[in-house]
């Protein structure tokens, strides 16, 4: 019978090369979405200045092959940061982004929620019972009024009314 490795054993081994690559990407597109941000919020990331200002400078480079350069630059500058430097970052990241991210989920639930109403009657009854102070007429003269602007394929002037409505509504 072979002997076991210890290191093996004891999953000490260090990360598969594949394992790094993906690392190195992971950063690469951390530091991407870094060079994206205003330079207020960026001062709110909690980074040394020598980074904030190479991922400040993404703005100003122009040709393909230097952004591309340049890109690669930033994720080997943040493959020198530790992972509790990266947590602290996506952290705050995530801060900065989070109320976006809300608001276009709930656009997106509002959406939809006007697909079902032009679908079907039982989502209008759902509507209703669960907003008893709606105006019902207006919002069918609304539902009716997009349904046949579909027909006769006129702009979506109620359909947008429909979103608007709902918005208003705070579904």
């Amino acid at each position: 019978m072979a002997e076991i490795d210890p290191l093996i054993a004891n999953n000490d081994l260090p990360p598969s090369k594949s394992e790094l690559k993906r690392q190195m990407a992971e950063r690469q597109k951390l530091a991407e979405a870094l060079s994206l941000l205003t330079s207020d919020a960026l001062k709110s990331i909690p980074i040394d200045e020598e980074l904030r200002d190479a991922i400040a400078q993404t703005s100003r480079v122009r040709s393909f092959e230097g952004i591309r350069r340049h890109k690669q630059y930033l994720g080997k500058r943040m493959r020198a940061l530790s992972d509790e430097d990266i947590a602290a970052i996506k952290k705050q990241l995530e801060v900065i982004e989070g109320p976006g991210r809300v608001e276009t989920a709930k656009l997106h639930r509002l959406e939809r929620l006007r697909e079902r109403l032009l679908q079907s009657d039982e989502a209008l009854q759902e509507l209703i019972t669960k907003y008893p102070a709606l105006d019902i007429q207006s919002i069918r003269t609304l539902i009716r009024n997009a349904k046949k602007e579909r027909e006769a394929n006129k702009p979506p002037k109620a359909y947008r009314e429909i979103f608007q409505y709902l918005r208003e509504l705070e579904v």
